[in-house]
Order: C-alpha cells, then sequence, then structure tokens
C-alpha cells in the first residue's frame, strides 16, 4: 500500500453523484481520501465511486472535517457544499481545491440539473448515436460522466506537482458538462484514422448509416466484427476467403473503394456465416486481419484473459469490482483498504507557474489515446516531442490534403514539436537513447512487445536513466492471451459488452457505436493520469516508473455499477420517461429524464397532464410508456428544443435540447465559459477550434498556442534544444538518414494548400 505513488497524499472530498469518481481514481494511486457527507449510501454506484475512502458523516463545517481539512493537499467539494474554499486557500497557500458541479459555479446553465442523457445532448454525443432515419439514441450507462471525471483528475495532479514542487495551489471550476466534451469523444479533438483527417463535423445532421465503419457480421454463434482499415489489413482479409476474383482489383487497397463496394460486405458476411467466432478470431489473426467477437460484459468478465489480468477483484464484504483502471510497476492499482496517514517531504525551491513547464516528454504516440496523453502534459507545460518516421506514419497523418495535416490531428498534437528518427537503424535508436537521458517522460501506445523489438523497452530505458517515468498503453493489456491482439477502439467495444448494449431496445442489429471514438480520448486521460502520480511519486523516491493502461479495464471500469450488480453492461435506467423526445422543427430533439416521483409529478403539472398523476410509480410509468410518450410528444410539438428545455429546467426537470457539433462553438454556455479558442494554425486554412483549458481556472497558465507540427519540422532544432548540437553535427545526421527534418514535398504540398482557394470544409469557418 505505501509503495501507491500517491502514498502521503492527503485529501478531502464531499461530492454527492458519479462524479466522486474523481476521489476514487486518486484513492486508488494510494492517497488517503477522507470522505464527508451527511446521508449513508449503499447504492451499487455509491459502493463503486467510494471503494477505499474513508467514509465520515457529517459535512465540511462539522470539526472532524475542518481537522481533515488543516492537514489536506487537495480539497475537492459540490457547489452546494457551502465550504468558503478562497478563505480555506489564504489560510493554506499550497491548498489545492476544486468545485464540483454540472455547468459550472455560474453562467447561463448554473441552476439547471444534469443526467448523463442531458450531458449527452448538451456535449453533441447524442446528435451523433443512432442509425439514420431512426431517433437518437441515448448510449448506454454513465459514460458521460465517468468520461468526464478523469480530466478533474489530471487537472488535480497537475496542480499538486506543482504545489509539492515549491509551487503554490490552485482552485479549478470542475464542470461536469466540460469534462463529458473533452473525455467522451469531442467533435472539435481527434477523431482517429478512419475518418482521413476530416473533423466529425462533416457529418450530415441525420444520425451515421448502419454499418457503415468497422462492419459487424453474424456468424454461427453470434457476431463478430472486423477493422479494415490499412491495405495490408485488407490483403490479409483477401487471402484468408480465398482470393475471389471479383475483389482483386488493386482499387480494393483503397479504404473508400471498400466502402463504396455494394458486394463486399455481403461476401465476408457469407464467408462467415456458417463459422463460429472463436474459429474466426483465431483466423483472423493469422490472416493479420483485426477481428473480435461481440461479447456481453459477462463474456468478457468469465473470460482467461480477464482472470489471467485479475481484471476484477472481490472487496471484504464480497462484492465484485473491476480491479482498477491502470497498473504501476505491473500492480494493479484498484480498490484497497482505506490507508494509513504518511507523511509526503516538503518541498524545496520553486517551481514553474505551468505545473509540468520544466518536464521534456518524449511521444512515440500513434493515433488517438497516444496523441491524447502526451497532449495534456503539453497543455500543462511540458516539452513534447512527438517521435515520427516518414517511412511509418502515424494513422492520424492520413488526411484530405496532401502534407498530412488536418483539423483533427492539429486538436489532437497541438503544444508539440515533430522529430523524425528512423528508430530501426542502430543509429536513430542510439540518438534516442541519447534523448531518453534528458527526458523526464516517455509515452508509447504500441501492441506489446512493440518497443521491445526495437531494442526500447521497459528494461532498456530504466537502465540508462532511472528518473524516466513510462506511459504505455494497448487494447488488451501487455499480459495475457488477448495481450498480442491487433486493437482498435470498435474492437475493445465489442469484446467488452458496449457494442451490444448500444442497441436500439427493438432491433437487435442496430449497432449504433460505428462512429464513436470511445474509449481512446479518456484513455488518454488516465494515461496522463499515470504519468502524473509517477511524476509525483518521483519527488518523493527520486525514481521513475511505468504506467500501463489497458483499454478494455477502462471500459469496464466504467461500467462497474453493472458488475457490482451482476447485471448487463448498460442496463436501461430505472425510470421512465429517459429518452430523447422529438421536439417542432426539422430532425429537432429534447432529451427529458425523470428520476423520482416528485420529478414525475412536476412534469405532469408542467405540460398539463393531469391524468399522468395516477402513474404514480417506476412500474406504472414504464407500464403506460406508450401513453406517456404521446402526451409528451404532442406537448413538445408545439415548443423548440430550447423553450421546452428551459420550461422544464425551470420546474425542476432535468431537460435539454440536443445539440450538434456545429452548434457547440456559439452556444451561451460555452461561449460564457470561454471553453473553445481558435487556434491560428500555418498549415491549415480552416480554423481549428481547440479547448482553452484543462479545467477552467485563474491560477494556471492556459495551454499555449503551439500549432501541430508537420512531420520532422522541428527535427534540428529538437536536436539543438535537447543534445546541444551545433548546424556540423546536425548536418552529418541529416546525410546519414539518422534525422529525418521535415521533407521539401511536404513543404510544398503545405505551401500550395494555404496559397489555393479550396471549398469550404469542416466547420464551414475560414481564418
Amino acid at each position: 500500500m505505501s509503495d501507491r505513488p500517491l502514498s502521503g497524499i492527503r485529501i478531502v472530498e464531499s461530492v454527492q453523484g458519479p462524479l466522486a469518481m474523481i476521489g476514487r481514481y486518486l484513492a486508488d494511486l494510494g492517497a488517503a481520501v477522507d470522505r464527508f457527507a451527511t446521508d449513508a449510501d449503499a447504492s451499487a454506484e455509491a459502493v463503486v465511486a467510494n471503494a477505499g475512502k474513508r467514509l465520515h458523516t457529517g459535512d465540511l463545517g462539522s470539526p472532524e472535517a475542518a481537522t481533515a481539512i488543516e492537514r489536506a493537499h487537495i480539497l475537492v467539494a459540490d457547489r452546494a457544499s457551502g465550504a468558503d474554499l478562497a478563505a480555506l486557500r489564504r489560510a493554506n497557500p499550497a491548498l489545492i481545491t476544486m468545485t464540483v458541479s454540472d455547468f459550472g459555479e455560474d453562467g447561463p446553465l448554473a441552476d439547471w440539473r444534469a443526467t448523463g442523457p442531458v450531458l449527452h445532448a448538451l456535449s453533441a454525443v447524442l446528435s451523433r448515436s443512432g442509425i439514420r432515419g431512426r431517433e437518437p439514441l441515448l448510449p448506454p450507462g454513465d459514460l458521460a460522466y465517468q468520461c468526464a471525471a478523469p480530466q478533474a483528475v489530471f487537472a488535480l495532479l497537475g496542480a499538486l506537482y506543482r504545489a509539492l514542487s515549491g509551487g503554490k495551489g490552485a482552485h479549478f471550476d470542475f464542470a461536469a458538462l466540460d469534462g463529458a466534451v473533452q473525455g467522451l469523444d469531442p467533435g472539435f479533438g481527434i477523431n482517429g484514422s478512419a475518418t482521413m483527417g476530416k473533423p466529425v463535423g462533416l457529418l450530415l445532421r441525420d444520425r451515421p448509416r448502419a454499418g457503415f465503419q468497422y462492419p459487424i457480421m453474424r456468424c454461427a454463434d453470434g457476431y463478430v466484427r472486423i477493422c479494415l482499415l490499412a491495405k495490408r489489413q485488407w490483403r490479409g482479409m483477401f487471402r484468408w476467403m480465398g482470393e475471389p476474383a471479383q475483389f482483386a482489383s488493386p482499387d480494393f487497397d483503397r479504404t473508400s473503394h471498400r466502402y463504396a463496394s455494394a458486394d463486399l460486405l455481403p461476401h465476408i458476411a457469407g464467408f462467415f456465416a456458417d463459422r463460429l467466432r472463436a474459429d474466426l478470431e483465431r483466423e483472423g489473426q493469422d490472416y493479420g486481419v483485426p477481428i473480435a467477437s461481440v461479447l456481453t460484459l459477462g463474456e468478457f468478465l468469465d473470460s482467461d484473459h480477464a482472470a489471467v489480468r485479475e481484471a476484477v477483484t472481490t472487496l471484504a464484504d464480497g462484492t465484485r469490482l473491476p480491479n482498477g483502471f491502470l497498473t504501476i510497476d505491473g500492480d494493479r492499482m484498484g480498490p484497497l483498504p482505506a490507508p494509513q496517514d504518511t507523511e509526503f517531504p516538503a518541498a524545496a525551491g520553486a517551481a514553474p507557474l505551468a505545473p509540468f513547464g520544466d518536464l521534456k516528454v518524449l511521444d512515440l504516440g500513434v493515433i488517438v489515446v497516444g496523441a491524447e496523453g502526451a497532449r495534456l502534459l503539453g497543455d500543462l507545460g511540458a516539452d513534447v516531442v512527438k517521435i515520427e518516421s516518414q517511412a511509418f506514419p502515424d494513422g492520424s497523418r492520413q488526411s484530405y490534403l496532401e502534407h498530412g495535416m488536418s483539423v483533427s490531428f492539429a486538436a489532437g498534437h497541438r503544444n508539440k514539436r515533430s522529430l523524425g528518427i528512423d528508430l530501426r537503424s542502430d543509429e536513430g535508436r542510439a540518438l534516442f537513447l541519447d534523448l531518453v537521458r534528458q527526458a523526464d517522460v516517455v509515452c508509447s501506445n504500441f501492441k506489446p512487445g512493440t518497443m521491445e523489438k526495437l531494442g526500447l523497452g521497459e528494461a532498456d530505458l530504466r537502465a540508462i536513466n532511472p528518473r524516466i517515468v513510462l506511459s504505455e498503453s494497448s487494447a488488451f493489456g501487455d499480459t495475457g492471451p488477448w495481450s498480442g491482439r491487433m486493437g482498435y477502439g470498435p474492437l475493445v467495444r465489442a469484446s467488452t459488452g458496449l457494442t451490444l448494449a448500444w442497441r436500439y431496445p427493438d432491433d437487435p442489429q442496430s449497432f449504433s457505436d460505428s462512429i464513436t471514438v470511445y474509449p481512446d480520448h479518456v484513455a488518454g486521460r488516465i494515461c496522463a493520469i499515470g504519468v502524473a502520480a509517477l511524476l509525483i511519486r518521483r519527488l518523493r523516491t527520486g525514481l521513475g516508473g511505468v504506467a500501463k493502461v489497458a483499454q478494455s479495464e477502462v471500459m469496464i471500469g466504467h461500467f462497474a455499477t453493472d458488475v457490482v450488480r451482476g447485471t448487463p453492461a448498460g442496463g436501461a435506467p430505472t425510470d421512465w420517461p429517459w429518452a430523447a423526445y422529438r421536439a417542432a422543427g426539422d430532425d429537432e430533439w429534447c432529451v427529458i429524464t425523470v428520476e423520482s416521483d416528485a420529478d414525475w409529478a412536476r412534469l405532469c403539472e408542467t405540460i398539463g397532464y393531469g391524468e399522468g398523476l395516477a402513474f404514480d410509480s417506476a412500474a406504472k410509468r414504464l407500464a403506460a410508456r406508450g401513453e406517456i410518450d404521446t402526451v409528451i410528444e404532442a406537448w413538445l410539438a408545439e415548443r423548440s428544443r430550447h423553450d421546452a428545455a428551459e420550461t422544464l429546467q425551470a420546474a425542476g426537470i432535468a431537460a435539454a435540447p440536443m445539440l450538434r457539433l456545429s452548434e457547440l462553438p456559439d452556444s451561451p454556455y460555452y461561449v460564457e465559459r470561454g471553453f473553445y479558442r481558435i487556434e491560428d494554425h500555418p498549415w491549415l486554412q480552416e480554423d481549428v477550434f481547440g479547448d482553452a483549458y484543462v479545467v477552467k481556472t485563474a491560477d494556471l497558465p492556459a495551454p499555449t498556442l503551439r500549432p501541430a507540427p508537420l512531420s520532422g519540422e522541428q527535427s534540428e532544432e529538437v536536436i539543438a534544444d535537447w543534445l546541444d548540437i551545433d548546424a556540423a553535427g546536425i548536418g552529418t545526421l541529416k546525410d546519414k538518414a539518422i534525422l529525418e527534418p521535415l521533407a521539401e514535398l511536404t513543404r510544398q504540398q503545405a505551401e500550395a494548400h494555404m496559397a489555393s482557394d479550396e471549398p469550404v470544409t469542416a466547420t464551414g469557418r475560414w481564418k
């Protein structure tokens, strides 16, 4: 217990509801978390959120809480707690405080009520969920809050690192809606490789077409999903099917041509139809085809892989619970009995204003998870160097623009510099190891074993720099029988139960998670949490460590309440209504959620549904669903989504208009919060929208405005800065092709793009 990274850190927490998970992350990492609440809560949600905490009855005004706060490093409290956080910081300048609420301390929605569906509606996630021609489909589970919490945790740890290094504390105004936009599936964030760099904002107003990406096919005992993204993956599929002549054209090497074929997917479906899932997985892996069985949550938890990984633990009272979100130095960071207090050593020296302003990071990450983890470190001030190779480019470099830049890539790689090195050569590897000697952090998210094959494994890097902090992420972890599988988010979703849960109740084949970029963004944040925790431990021990994240275990952690209850992932809500309803206008929708009998009575009064008062229990409302839907839809038909939501919120009912991505930047909530900023990019004609803060605060500098680089754009600059090599030495490295500077063709393509008069794309906004 004492070896956990946050051993000696003391947290006071008073947060109700799902955002109590903020304290749970800190407890898992070894902090002593004292939770103060006036009422005991035995729900499954509370069991999950409070595991490993010391529970106290009372509020933050109690003498016991006052004593705990005097010794605390961090205080996290609800907006309604009434605590005078400013006074507490004046008494202890190193104290870090955070106010937690749904919509922030003030602003146009500060007094609104939220639920997960409300956050989905206002974050534009709902507008992209479902199937074209049908109503928007609420995502399963409580993903909005679960993905929001890690954003808050990362900000707290960044501020804690600064305070422990000799700096001052900070105050954060954390809004669940902010965190949900940032951590679940940000429409203005990096979108993955399948979009070819085009922003999700190019989607039509309607939901996506069924089965367009990452298709799911029936087989003899269920379903399987495939991801044919790269040319080599398609070639493997072609060989597996026996090289059918109708698909032999080289045109099928292109993803766009495969999507356009009316015959290809039916042919693959026929090829799979009479085979078993396990056999298809095994054969597909042999041919290099990314494929996964579509499993239930229970099937994943009962798998040999989950057992070997110890993905689930059993608490002292017999409760089964997912065993934490990451491992540190090989040990799972799952829930433990509440730790005893220990002391963290006093800081010496002065810290930079930006929490990680004195740190150097080598970023080997690719696609979304790799982009996000290191980008967050850069947003808090670190010098992040993205290691690239022209022979093996990051999949996110696939772009609608020839020079490998896009609004998606720009969002995922801001505040980084690009260094081109051929790591497969002995000289390139040696140059990289020279950089490792100067670095604080190395981030990667390759298939397990890749770094070792390059001679850059954990043992190699830690041998030359014992202070190095390593961050690794993979689909299923680096141990267990599935560790060698090719992993993409859609395959992880299929394997862990989410894909089966994300369907319309009346259509078993209406799989609706195809364009979702989950759990990539939130997994990147958990990677950053692991790095920050190890940097804090390094202040105490002087040594680095290794933090590893398996995307599959992030996902089961987000459905921990279902594990506790023993129910399917994303089980139906306990009350009704809990849905998106059509409002006046073209494909306009309003979310309404009822959480109690009192909510139901308020809704009936607001919409003039006196007869509905007879449905005075959740069971009665569920039984009368058809009648209730008809009445609500008739009331909404005469009102816009915005007017309806405002009327319902004024009556105390959690409701929200469904927003689309194009509406977010100008929405009053985001404008008032200053959430978005336009980031001028030298190699893009389009505006790049980025979030203006990690968490809203006046006590940390805003992320800098360094634009995402072209491949190798700062190669010479980085080598000079980090290794103090002069121009002659850099020239030698270039002559030997060890160092890969920005290619002249890439520069010419970028300049040609900036000089062109191309049609509007993306947001429709030009500089």
